[in-house]
């Protein structure tokens, strides 16, 4: 067919340069190691750097703080056995260090026989897209408040008083700007901050539990693998073999 022959002429390298085109796109490629072998301009830069060559070959290890490079290594390793990743709204680091709120997606990369060669993706800074924007703004002080006070016990009628909602139309605004309910939400906040002390601190699993909302450690280690595809104390395991 004519487009697929023009598609073939023109190659890979310049379908792909057109990432560079949208300001607001971080655009990565990862070889199976998670190493990248491929990014954008903004997505170098992002990383504080001026050139693709400056990054070629480099892992999230390498420009992230230790709890979020794991979580993105091992997002590759279930992209990899086949989990999808479709505009996911997270709170990610920006290029001066801060918390923001990202919509990522991520896909597995096969060569033509279908063999895995890796990951790729995209994720957009939503402050930098006002309708994105506005999404996140109809929830954000009961969001702000899970991420303040995610250690103690969050009751779904305090978020409604907060956000000057009924619990069914907080209920309603969660599922339809993140795709789940404020308890589950409050749950993955809790979670993530538990890997994050996992990965930073050497405290016992079961204090991490306690520290991060948790009042049963068999509860959180279940819900850690649910969400992370594996239990705290592999976890640690994995972080002490790779210390050595």
């Amino acid at each position: 067919m004519e487009e697929q022959t023009i598609l073939n002429k023109a190659g890979v390298n310049q379908l792909i340069a057109a990432f560079d085109l949208i300001p607001d796109i971080l655009f990565w490629v990862k070889d199976t190691k998670s190493r990248i072998v491929h990014a954008n301009q903004h997505f170098v830069e992002h990383q504080g750097y001026k050139t693709l060559d400056q990054i070629l070959l480099k892992t999230d290890f390498d420009f992230s703080p230790q709890h979020l490079a794991f979580q993105y290594v091992n997002d590759d390793k279930r992209v990899m056995e086949g989990f999808i990743v479709t505009d996911r709204l997270e709170l990610n680091q920006t290029a001066n260090g801060e918390l923001a709120w990202f919509s990522t997606s991520k896909k597995v990369l096969l060569d033509g026989e279908n063999a895995i060669m890796g990951t790729y993706g995209v994720t957009r800074h939503l402050a930098k897209t006002s309708k994105a924007l506005s999404h996140v703004r109809a929830i954000e002080a009961p969001v702000e408040f899970i991420r303040a006070h995610y250690h103690r016990h969050i009751c779904i009628e305090e978020l409604a008083e907060l956000a000057h909602l009924s619990v069914s139309a907080l209920e309603r605004r969660f599922k339809k700007h993140l795709a789940k309910t404020p308890n589950q939400f409050i749950n993955e906040v809790r979670l993530e901050n538990a890997r994050k002390l996992l990965v930073e601190t050497r405290l016992p699993v079961s204090q991490v539990a306690y520290q991060c909302g948790f009042s049963e450690p068999s509860y959180f280690s279940k819900q850690f693998r649910r969400l992370f595809g594996e239990i705290p104390s592999q976890l640690r395991k994995e972080l002490t073999s790779s210390e050595r």
